[in-house]
């Protein structure tokens, strides 16, 4: 499966520089000098980091063969991806990669089918886009007391919601 670790944004400068909106939890090592991506649509690459910087909260990156501004403009939207076998395992049990969340069928503490998670964001909070038949996304704060258990081996995702998190009907 593919993982996506990063979007190709707008060139940065006239030396082929791009910014990066960075879809991973360790974009040092991800991003280092000498990595080399798969490309979404794989047309454009692979492609190999030849330098990497941080610039006001912002990525960018030089990337081999990339010289001028017109070719790293080619680039824009393009998706890095990694392959999900590449990825470590992780140390701490109560920690998931995103792709081993989605797909996972969501039941409550009470046995009751919910949806599949379809999604997960990375904003302030962590959140699992819950996709319910015939009625609209739930969002659930991906924490430890709405989330207590996770059985990959099952294919299950149990959540224990708080009245009227999962109510809205769909119009």
């Amino acid at each position: 499966m593919q993982l996506v670790v990063g979007r190709i944004g707008r060139p940065h400068g006239v030396r082929g520089e791009v910014t990066v909106e960075v879809r991973t939890d360790d974009p040092d090592s991800r991003f280092a000098p000498g990595t080399t991506l798969a490309t979404e649509p794989a047309s454009a690459g692979p492609v190999t980091v030849e330098r990497s910087r941080w610039h006001k909260d912002i990525l960018l990156l030089t990337i081999e063969g990339v010289a001028d501004r017109d070719a790293a403009e080619a680039l824009r939207g393009t998706l890095l991806v990694v392959d999900s076998a590449d990825l470590p395992p992780l140390a701490d049990p109560d920690e998931f990669h995103d792709h081993e969340l989605i797909g996972l069928t969501v039941v409550t503490t009470g046995g009751e089918r919910v949806g599949e998670v379809a999604d997960v964001l990375h904003h302030g909070q962590d959140l699992l886009v819950v996709t319910r038949p015939s009625r609209d996304d739930a969002y659930v704060p991906f924490v430890k007391a709405l989330v207590p258990e996770i059985d990959l081996g099952k294919g299950i995702l149990v959540v224990d919601p708080p009245p009227g998190l999962l109510d809205t009907e769909a119009e």
